[in-house]
C-alpha cells in the first residue's frame, strides 16, 4: 500500500499507480452520465422582416409564434411554479438568431433595475439564454439582457454553472428592454458570425432560459437544475428547427490609437524625463479556423483603461498575487489552466522589468512591452478542448541621467522573452470524462549581459497531464496530475532560485536538499491524486494528497509559492438543501490538512469547521473556526534552520444580505491568537447603495490590527551561534495596523456609455519591538536582546546597536507609516457596435516615514495630500468585421 516515506518517492509513485488502477476499475462499472432533459424547442425562420431591436415586441414577427413558457422555480422553492409568467419566442434568417421575451410582472413598479456598463446585471432582473451550439453537453454561450437594457455575456468551458464561466467574452450583438403595465418586454439580435456551430444543414442545439427576480429572490429556469445535483449543460434542453444556415469563419479587426501623458505633483525643472507624453497604436484581431477554433492576435497591446492593483505592505517572503485584468488575457483563460499546478501566470508576460537603474534621474518603465500575442482557443467536433498561447516582450531599457556629466544614458533591465503555452483537454466516455496535458515554456535573449544572466534564466519549460473521471452522473470524481519542471541559465542565476523563498535549498539543516551553487539547471516534478464526492442529498466530501519536489519551479511562466512538500487534505459537508421552519439551507464543513516536507518534518497540520447558514429573509450566516497546531516550518527563517510555529486558533463571522436585495451589504469579523502572544483583529464590510437606476455607490472599508509575535528581521553572520549553524536569526514583535476604504462611484448615460470612479485610500503602519535571536533550531523561543548578557540601544533615527556574545552590529530601522491613494475615473462609451472610446485619469499618491505610530482612520483623508503622479489617456478603437453583415 502507500507508506508514507516523504525522503523519496516511495510515497509518490506506488499512491499514483494505486489510485489510477482503482480509478480504471470504477470507471469500467459506472453508469451513464447526466441525460439532456426532454424539452424541445423550436426556432422558426422569419418570412418577413427581421424586428427592429427595441424590446417592444410590437414587431410582425413575433405574431402568432408559440412561446416558451413552461419554466420552474429552481429557487427558493425547487420545483415550484413561478410567481410570474415568462414567455420567450425564437426566430431566425441567414445572418442571426432573434430573440423575443415578455416577463410579466402583477407590480412592475418593484422590478429591481440598474442601468451599468456591460456585463453589470447580476442585481437587476434579468433573462439569461444559454446555448449549446456544438451539443457536446459541456461547453456554452450565454447571452443576458436585464430590464433596464443592460447586455452581458460569458462562455463556458465546463459542463458547471459557475466554474469554467469565462466573463471577458464579449461578442458583438445587440440587446433592448422596455418596462411598462404588464411588467417588462426584451429582443435581441445575436449573429451567427458570433457563434461557432458544426457545418450542418439541420442544427440541434442545447438550450436553457433563466430569469432571475432578485427582489424576491426567486429564480426560474426552463430545465429546472436541482441544486443537489452536479451537471449544467449536459442538462438542457433541445433547441430544434435552424436549417440552412452557414457557420461562418469570423473575420475581425480592432485597431487603436491611444495617447497618454504623466504629470508628477513633484518635479525637479533639472529632470528630464518628467511629465512624459506618449502617443502609440496596436492591433487587435480574430478570426476563425474551421467551425470550431477562434484565434485572438495582438500587436502592441494597450492596457490603459485597466483598473489599478490595489495597495498593501508586504512583510513576507512571498510575492503578492494579483488578479489579471487585462482582456486579452482573460478571454479564453479557462482554457490555459489546470485544476492544481500554476503552470501558467498571465501577469508574468508584461510585468515590471526584473532590475532597477541608478542614477540622479531616472526613467524606469514600469513595464515591459508586450510586442504581440495570439491565441488558439476552442473545441474540437472530436470533444478535444484547445488552448495555445503565444506571446514576445521587448528588451526594455531603463534611461539615466548623471548631472555631473549631463548624459543620459540606457541600462538594459529587461531581455526580450518569449513565452508559448499549450493546454489539450480530451473529454472521454458517456461521463464527460476527461484527460488533457499542458506544457509552457520560455525563452530569454540574454546575450553577453552579465547583469541580466546573474539575475535571470535563460530557459524554462514545464508541464504535464491531467486527468478526472467521473461516475455516476459526475456525483464522484477522480482526479489527479502528474508534471515536471526544468530551468537553465547560468550558476549565479540558478543560485538565487534555489535560495529563494520557494525553495531556500542553503538550510543548513538540511541534508537532504543538494543545494549546489555550480549547478546550471534545476528540475523537479509534482503529482497529485484526488477522490470527490460532488454531488448528492445530504453529504459530500474529498481528499487529496499531493506534492512538489525540492527542485519543482514554475515561476518563470507560472506561479509557485513553496516546493518541497508533500501535502494533504481531507473534507466533508453535510448540508440540507430544502428549506426547513428556521433555514431555507444550510452547510456543516470540517476540513483537516496539512503537509511534510521530504526531509520527513510535519511542516503545517490545520483543522477547520465552517457553518453556512441562509435564514428565511435570504440573509447569509457564516461561522468558521480554525486551529493551527504547532509543528516545524522550513521558510519562518529564510534559508536558515527549521524553526517552530506557535499553536493558533480564530474565528471568522460574516453575515450577508439577501443577493438581490436594493441595498447590498456584508460585515465580517475575524479574530486569531497564539501561543506566543500574538493577536489579529480584523473588521471589514460593505455596502451597495443604488438610489436611482442610473447611480451605484459602494463602500469597502477595511480595518485590520495585529500584532505579529514572531516577524522575521534579518541574519547575521556569528561564528559563535554554533547551535544556530553559524548565523544569528533575528526575529520581532511587530504592531501593524492597516485600514482602507475602496470606493466606487458609477454612473450611467446609457448601456453603452458609463462614467466610473473608483478609489481606495489605504493607510498602515507597524512598530516593531522585542527583538531578539533563535535560540535553538526546531524551536521558537528567542533570546531577547537587552537579556542574557546582551545590550541594545536605539539611536535618535530609530536604529539599534546591538552588542552580543562580545560582537556588536547595529540594526536599520524597519518602522513604517505609509499613506497610498489610487485612484482610476474611466469614460467609456461604445459609440458604435465594437468600437470604444476610453478616457482614463489615474492617480497614485503615495507617502512613507519611518515612523512607527498607529494609523487611524482619520489618516485615509491624509492620503489624498501625498506626492503622486496624475495619468490620463485616450483611447480609440474600431471594430472592422470582415464578414459580411453582422
Amino acid at each position: 500500500m502507500c507508506e508514507p516515506r516523504p525522503q523519496n518517492l516511495t510515497i509518490v509513485r506506488p499512491c499514483l499507480r494505486y489510485a489510477l488502477t482503482l480509478a480504471a476499475i470504477i470507471t469500467a462499472v459506472g453508469s451513464i452520465g447526466a441525460q439532456p432533459s426532454s424539452k424541445r424547442a423550436t426556432a422558426t425562420r422569419l418570412a418577413g422582416p427581421a424586428p427592429r431591436i427595441d424590446g417592444r415586441l410590437d414587431d410582425a414577427a413575433w405574431v402568432g409564434q408559440v412561446p416558451i413558457e413552461d419554466f420552474e422555480q429552481q429557487r427558493p422553492i425547487e420545483g415550484a411554479a413561478p410567481s410570474e409568467r415568462t414567455q420567450v419566442f425564437v426566430r431566425y434568417d441567414d445572418d442571426a438568431i432573434y430573440v423575443g421575451a415578455r416577463m410579466y410582472r402583477e407590480h412592475p413598479e418593484q422590478i429591481l433595475r440598474s442601468i451599468g456598463r456591460r456585463d453589470g446585471s447580476a442585481n437587476s432582473e434579468h433573462l439569461q439564454l444559454t446555448f449549446d451550439t456544438h451539443r457536446d453537453r459541456r461547453t456554452g454561450y450565454a447571452f443576458i439582457i436585464s430590464a433596464a437594457g443592460v447586455r452581458g455575456d460569458f462562455h463556458h468551458s465546463q459542463d458547471d454553472e459557475h466554474r469554467g464561466r469565462e466573463g471577458q467574452y464579449d461578442p458583438v450583438w445587440e440587446g433592448s428592454a422596455v418596462i411598462d403595465s404588464l411588467g417588462w418586454s426584451a429582443e435581441m439580435r445575436i449573429p451567427f458570425s458570433q457563434l461557432r456551430f458544426p457545418t450542418a444543414d439541420t442544427q440541434e442545439w442545447g438550450l436553457q432560459l433563466d430569469r432571475w427576480m432578485p427582489d424576491k429572490n426567486e429564480d426560474l429556469q426552463w430545465i429546472m437544475i436541482p441544486t443537489k445535483e452536479n451537471g449544467y449543460i449536459s442538462r438542457f434542453g433541445t433547441l430544434t428547427g435552424i436549417a440552412g444556415v452557414k457557420a461562418r469563419r469570423p473575420v475581425e479587426l480592432l485597431p487603436y490609437v491611444a495617447s497618454d501623458a504623466t504629470r508628477s505633483a513633484v518635479t525637479n525643472t533639472a529632470n528630464p524625463f518628467r511629465n512624459p507624453t506618449k502617443a502609440r497604436a496596436g492591433l487587435d484581431a480574430k478570426f476563425g479556423i474551421g467551425s470550431n477554433l477562434t484565434v485572438d492576435a495582438t500587436i502592441n497591446p494597450d492596457f490603459g483603461q485597466v483598473e489599478s492593483d490595489p495597495a498593501e505592505v508586504n512583510l513576507s517572503a512571498f510575492e503578492t498575487i494579483v488578479e489579471e485584468r487585462r482582456p486579452f488575457f482573460t478571454e479564453g483563460a479557462q482554457l490555459l489552466r489546470v485544476e492544481g499546478p500554476n503552470y501558467f501566470y498571465s501577469r508574468r508576460i508584461g510585468s515590471a522589468p526584473h532590475l532597477a537603474a541608478s542614477g540622479d534621474f531616472v526613467d524606469q518603465p514600469r513595464a515591459s512591452t508586450i510586442m504581440g500575442a495570439a491565441k488558439l482557443t476552442g473545441r474540437t467536433a472530436s470533444r478535444l478542448s484547445v488552448g495555445a498561447l503565444l506571446a514576445m516582450t521587448d528588451r526594455t531599457n531603463a534611461r539615466t541621467f548623471m548631472l555631473d556629466s549631463s548624459r543620459t544614458s540606457e541600462v538594459r533591465v529587461e531581455p526580450r522573452t518569449e513565452y508559448a503555452v499549450v493546454r489539450l483537454q480530451q473529454e472521454i466516455g458517456a461521463q464527460a470524462s476527461t484527460v488533457g496535458g499542458m506544457f509552457t515554456a520560455m525563452r530569454r535573449e540574454l546575450g553577453g549581459d552579465t547583469a541580466l544572466s546573474a539575475r535571470l534564466t535563460g530557459t524554462a519549460i514545464a508541464g504535464g497531464v491531467d486527468w478526472r473521471i467521473r461516475l455516476q452522473q459526475g456525483r464522484y470524481a477522480i482526479s489527479g496530475f502528474a508534471g515536471f519542471s526544468h530551468v537553465m541559465g547560468d550558476s549565479l542565476a540558478i543560485g538565487r532560485i534555489q535560495r529563494s523563498s520557494g525553495h531556500y535549498l542553503q538550510r543548513p539543516d538540511g541534508d537532504y536538499l543538494d543545494y549546489n551553487t555550480a549547478r546550471r539547471s534545476l528540475s523537479g516534478y509534482t503529482a497529485s491524486i484526488r477522490a470527490d464526492k460532488d454531488a448528492g442529498l445530504h453529504i459530500l466530501w474529498g481528499a487529496q494528497v499531493s506534492t512538489e519536489s525540492k527542485g519543482y519551479e514554475v515561476n518563470d511562466v507560472g506561479r509557485l509559492q513553496s516546493a518541497d512538500g508533500i501535502d494533504y487534505n481531507a473534507d466533508i459537508q453535510i448540508r440540507e438543501t430544502e428549506p426547513g421552519p428556521y433555514f431555507r439551507n444550510w452547510r456543516l464543513g470540517f476540513v483537516t490538512r496539512g503537509s511534510f516536507n521530504y526531509g520527513s518534518n510535519h511542516t503545517n497540520e490545520e483543522w477547520n469547521q465552517n457553518t453556512t447558514l441562509t435564514l428565511q429573509n435570504f440573509w447569509t450566516l457564516n461561522l468558521n473556526t480554525k486551529f493551527d497546531l504547532s509543528t516545524l516550518d522550513d521558510r519562518l527563517t529564510r534559508g536558515g534552520p527549521l524553526m517552530r510555529t506557535a499553536f493558533n486558533w480564530g474565528q471568522e463571522y460574516r453575515l450577508n444580505s439577501a443577493s438581490g436585495s436594493k441595498i447590498g451589504w456584508r460585515t465580517s469579523f475575524n479574530w486569531n491568537r497564539d501561543a506566543l502572544g500574538g493577536w489579529r483583529n480584523n473588521v471589514s464590510g460593505g455596502i451597495t447603495l443604488r438610489p436611482t437606476p442610473r447611480w451605484q455607490l459602494s463602500f469597502d472599508p477595511s480595518y485590520v490590527v495585529s500584532t505579529d509575535a514572531r516577524q522575521y528581521v534579518t541574519s547575521l553572520a556569528a561564528p559563535a551561534a554554533t547551535r544556530t549553524f553559524g548565523a544569528r536569526y533575528l526575529f520581532a514583535y511587530v504592531d501593524r495596523v492597516t485600514t482602507s476604504v475602496r470606493t466606487r462611484l458609477n454612473y450611467a448615460f446609457s448601456p453603452s456609455f458609463t462614467l466610473e470612479g473608483y478609489a481606495e485610500p489605504f493607510a498602515a503602519s507597524g512598530r516593531y519591538h522585542g527583538i531578539g535571536e533563535l535560540r535553538a533550531p526546531q524551536t521558537n523561543v528567542l533570546r531577547n536582546y537587552g537579556t542574557d548578557g546582551t545590550t541594545i540601544t536605539r539611536a535618535p533615527d530609530g536604529s539599534y546597536a546591538v552588542m552580543a556574545d562580545g560582537t556588536e552590529f547595529s540594526l536599520t530601522n524597519r518602522d513604517f507609516n505609509v499613506l497610498s491613494f489610487r485612484s482610476n475615473v474611466v469614460l467609456r462609451w461604445e459609440w458604435h457596435p465594437g468600437s470604444t472610446l476610453f478616457v482614463v485619469w489615474q492617480q497614485n499618491r503615495r507617502a512613507s516615514d519611518a515612523l512607527g505610530e498607529p494609523v487611524r482612520a482619520g489618516d485615509l483623508l491624509n492620503t489624498t495630500h501625498a506626492a503622486g503622479d496624475n495619468y490620463v489617456a485616450l483611447k480609440l478603437s474600431y471594430w472592422l468585421p470582415l464578414t459580411g453583415r453582422q
